[in-house]
């Protein structure tokens, strides 16, 4: 994807989130994250701590980035948690650089979900 596509993609899912969620400012990448946690878990708690709200955040690293071989599914815990096993490094180096690659693979993350409704 250019970089262009990637800028417009990344703002159209924003919108979208930003639209669901009945808010008024649009999501950043952190908070997409987070949700994107909380479908991977399949429960929201609207008193998730300060540690499960990180753990939120590294289940969506994990799901997104299991595909090209990042990490794998290992199962979940007896509260239902998903946990992942580390395969290999992602490699790329600086926060924008990773920044980029996690929008791509939100963008890639809400195109499946997209066709899988439909």
């Amino acid at each position: 994807m250019e970089e262009w596509q990637v800028e417009y993609e990344w703002l159209r899912v924003r919108h979208v989130v930003r639209k669901s969620m009945g808010k008024t400012e649009l999501p950043n990448l952190n908070n997409i994250l987070f949700l994107i946690g909380i479908q991977e878990l399949g429960r929201f708690d609207d008193k998730f701590s300060k540690e499960e709200k990180q753990d939120l955040m590294h289940i969506a690293v994990c799901t997104l980035l299991e595909p090209d071989g990042y990490f794998k599914f290992k199962g979940r815990d007896a509260d239902g948690w998903p946990h992942f096993d580390p395969i290999r490094s992602v490699g790329i180096e600086g926060v924008s650089n990773q920044e980029e690659l996690l929008k791509v693979k939100v963008i890639e993350y809400f195109k499946n979900l997209n066709d899988e409704e439909e």
